[in-house]
């Protein structure tokens, strides 16, 4: 009945099928405003993988860069969420906010997706969804550094303390002067030269000279 009338009756917006079909993969994964997440992805899904050992002798990540104290992984190495990484940076910001000018400084970012799979699903991989970003860091490496402002040691070492209490594995407190470390071994600074002259290092007169 009124066929012309009811062809002109249609939906003034798209199906919402057609929105969603048409939306890229990676436009699925937008964070939010306050979220721990990369702005991009290329591939949405990545291998489990393992967390580094760091065998070539390499200190770089083991000191401080930006604050005048830190907490630095002591045991073995670990995957952190975002999740907890966001509950630490918290947790440390509540207890310095009463020093003007104090800053946090995360020395790791989440940038791994992990993805699972549902229960009663086929074998095989490339088919879990999407569930938190997560990032590996190997032993030795500094996560979080606090200053900006002079902060006393103490006030530093309960704000790392609890700080420490929402992530896990084992940490150390650390300072400007303290060494690097390349896996579970710190290296201490190197003894200053004694300044005794051997022999071999003391003036020998030449034969011309002694002629003279």
């Amino acid at each position: 009945m009124f066929p012309a009338f009811r062809s002109l009756c249609r939906p003034s917006l798209p199906q919402a099928s057609h929105v969603i079909s048409n939306l890229s993969p990676l436009s699925l994964f937008t964070r939010g405003r306050a979220a721990l997440a990369p702005k991009k992805m290329i591939h949405i899904r990545r291998h489990k993988g393992r967390i580094p050992i760091p065998i070539g002798g390499s200190t770089k990540g083991t000191t401080l860069a930006y604050g005048d104290w830190g907490i630095r992984i002591k045991g073995n190495g670990v995957r952190f969420s975002a999740k907890q990484l966001t509950a630490a940076e918290e947790v440390i910001k509540r207890k310095i906010k009463a020093v003007k000018g104090s800053k946090v400084f995360m020395r790791v970012f989440p940038d791994v997706p992990v993805c699972i799979k549902g229960n009663e699903t086929r074998m095989g991989k490339g088919k879990g969804t999407f569930e938190f970003w997560a990032t590996r860091v190997p032993t030795g490496r500094v996560i979080f550094e606090i200053g900006g402002a002079p902060i006393r040691e103490e006030l530093a070492r309960d704000a790392l303390r609890l700080a420490c209490d929402k992530l896990p594995t084992t940490y150390e407190f650390i300072t400007r002067s303290s060494p690097p470390r390349v896996g579970f071994m710190t290296l201490d600074p190197p003894k200053p030269a004694s300044e005794t002259l051997s022999t071999s290092d003391r003036t020998v007169s030449t034969s011309s000279e002694a002629v003279a």
